[in-house]
């Protein structure tokens, strides 16, 4: 197994010299003042991630957790959440990890295949969905060019707290309900 070695590649000077040279792209939001303000360690850790796996060839990386955590300055539990909430399987990831001293974690991006993963996903939606669930598989379609960003923006409003405007649990009842049929209607016009 090939790890990456992110303490060649970069360990320089930390996580500026990560985010200048590794990621100098990453997106920043401008301040009123027209500084430029620097992402928080989750999202550039996450942003780091996805670049690994964009540039991967097989579409997964293998990772060694307490690395990437000296590299950003940081405790491994920091790397431990951005995991376990930036890549879920309903965000189009898989990822397994081994503890220990030749431990790692490996990450591997999630493609839909049209004939054979669509039952899974409608069926994987369970009986009930948070916004957010069911905004990171909007986004995961979004991503993997199956639907229109006009589509996904009408998705995302339709599936929304304030328009559905009924009391939990029935809000997250009546969510997956409207989410498995838009899902239905788009499979149905690949």
């Amino acid at each position: 197994m090939a790890f990456f070695d992110l303490k060649k590649a970069n360990y320089e000077c930390g996580v500026a010299r990560v985010a200048t040279l590794v990621y100098h792209d990453i997106k920043v939001k401008e301040g009123q003042e027209g500084m430029v303000k620097m992402a928080n360690l989750t999202d550039l850790i996450e942003q780091y991630l996805k670049r690994l796996l964009a540039n991967s060839e097989t579409g997964s990386v293998d990772i060694r957790r307490n690395q990437l955590a000296e590299i950003f300055s940081c405790a491994p539990s920091q790397i431990n959440y951005v995991l376990s909430t930036r890549f879920l399987l309903e965000h189009g990831y898989i990822v397994e990890t081994r503890r220990g001293g030749g431990g790692y974690v490996r990450i591997t991006v999630l493609d839909i295949d049209p004939e054979r993963d669509w039952r899974m996903l409608i069926d994987s939606i369970g009986e009930t969905i948070s916004q957010q669930k069911a905004e990171a598989i909007i986004k995961r379609l979004l991503r993997d060019g199956l639907i229109s960003d006009r589509e996904a923006l009408m998705m995302s409003a339709v599936i929304d707290r304030d328009v559905l405007n009924v009391e939990q649990p029935w809000c997250d009842v009546l969510r997956v309900n409207i989410l498995r049929s838009l899902l239905i209607a788009v499979y149905r016009t690949l």
